[in-house]
């Protein structure tokens, strides 16, 4: 990418002037006393990760050891500068170039250059205006000490508008614009530190006005049935990984992409997935989601693992206020909830309001709703996957929080297991998967059931 090295902003040197201060830096090292500079020694980069996504783009840079970052933003063009105090250059640092892809919707290229002795500088040159969030990560599971950018818009993404967008020719594209324009102010997309939230949805112009929905009651005629499908984990977070590798976050997807489909080409009723591609979601951030566009059912999708390879058999859960049912429901329990630390996030970045969701308790009508459902959907897996339990299990699952969205978590097979791995990975046993679970939601749906959430 060209540089104008005449109006180059105060901070960022121009390519050539870079080098030259590089070779002076180097010789300046050259020089030194060998007792100052193993004083001052640098940390290493063991890996550099890009995850880019509409809704926001990640950079992650691996380390062994905690560094301190800066960064500011410049306008004119847009720009992201990152300064990593204890680093030099290296191949890894330099790896970062080639990991951005052409079609980053952030990213348009980025620069690495020594900025000083034991300070690398990062130069993002973007393609619109962010809200950046830079934070580190102290080691957990596989992973070292992580240094996290995280690009978002400036003006958050409305899950609304995503759906909308993808019904210009759904003959139910008037009920989801109408839909929009009811959205509940109570819970709008998340949001962080520098990002607005986005403008309320208004209709088209050329668009007749619809009836407002029903004040309570089930999906009708006005409306469609909408379902929230969540694959589980994502980005940073691979989730459970079985004896040949396989990803619980590349599974799950796959399934989750199959149930969408199969959903929306029923007859008023579409889906709405929570990640729709290879980025880590937060928890809160899946719950605030489905609240947003006034889902009628939240779905969690995971491949599960244990200790021993020979568990098996799939499971469904609903939220438990007042325990696990079993000793293992709570060790997964535990185990899911677990996933922000290892996906990592930025706390204290997000809307308070989002974080509250996972403190409101949930009312006993979504509970229920949700073990009505739960039981429909394990009984059609069972007709398909041998099941770890006959009922469906209860415990205290951050993600089935929604306190007006019947929520269940399905565990659709152990990934640890062999023979339930080489399953997991076919595109046909993936469809008898999304199969069993559209039976088991449309007989819950065909009870008309008293939802627990308002219209």
């Amino acid at each position: 990418m060209a540089d104008n090295s005449s109006a180059a902003p105060a901070g960022i040197s121009p390519p050539g002037l870079s080098r030259r201060r590089l070779i002076a830096s180097a010789t300046t090292l050259f020089i030194l006393p060998v007792i100052p500079r193993l004083a001052h020694a640098a940390g290493t980069i063991l890996a550099v990760r890009t995850w880019p996504a509409d809704e926001y783009t990640r950079v992650t840079l691996e380390l062994d050891t905690e560094l301190k970052a800066e960064h500011f933003t410049l306008e004119h063009p847009d720009r992201l500068v990152v300064d990593i105090n204890g680093l030099t250059m290296s191949q890894t640092i330099n790896n970062l170039i080639s990991k951005v892809k052409p079609n980053d919707p952030y990213i348009a290229s980025v620069r690495v250059a020594q900025n000083r002795p034991d300070v690398i500088r990062l130069v993002f040159d973007l393609k619109q205006a962010i809200a950046p969030q830079v934070f580190t990560l102290k080691p957990i599971g596989e992973y070292k000490y992580r240094l996290v950018l995280d690009l978002y818009p400036k003006v958050a993404q409305d899950p609304l508008l995503a759906i909308m967008n993808g019904a210009d020719n759904d003959p139910l594209a008037e009920v989801l614009e109408n839909l929009a324009q009811n959205a509940p102010d109570s819970a709008p997309i998340p949001s962080v530190q520098g990002q607005k939230l986005p403008p309320v949805a208004t209709k088209k112009p050329d668009l007749d006005p619809l009836p407002p929905p029903a004040a309570n009651g089930p999906p009708g005629i006005n409306r469609p049935i909408l379902i929230a499908l969540d694959p589980g984990h994502g980005g940073e977070d691979p989730g459970a990984i079985g004896r040949n590798g396989t990803r619980e976050k590349d599974i799950v997807l796959s399934i989750a992409r199959r149930l969408k489909k199969l959903i929306d080409s029923q007859p008023n009723m579409r889906a709405y997935l929570t990640r729709d591609n290879d980025y880590f979601v937060p928890l809160q951030v899946r719950v605030q989601k489905a609240r947003r566009v006034k889902a009628d059912l939240f779905i969690s999708i995971h491949a599960d693992a244990w200790i021993k390879p020979s568990a098996r058999g799939s499971s469904v859960f609903a939220l438990s206020q007042h325990g696990a049912t079993s000793a293992a429901a709570r060790w997964m329990a535990k185990r899911e909830n677990e996933a922000d630390l290892i996906g990592g996030i930025n706390l204290g970045s997000h809307n308070k309001q989002v974080a509250q969701v996972l403190l409101d308790l949930s009312t006993a009508a979504q509970i229920n709703d949700a073990m009505r459902v739960g039981g429909r959907v394990l009984s059609e897996i069972g007709k398909i996957n041998s099941l770890h339990k006959a009922s469906v299990e209860r415990a205290g699952f951050a993600v089935l929080k929604a306190p007006d969205i019947p929520s269940i978590l399905v565990e659709t097979a152990f990934i640890s297991n062999p023979e339930e791995e080489r399953l997991l990975r076919s595109p046909a046993h993936q469809d008898r998967i999304a199969s069993a679970m559209l039976s088991g939601i449309n007989g819950y749906f065909a009870q008309g059931p008293a939802l627990a959430r308002k219209s």
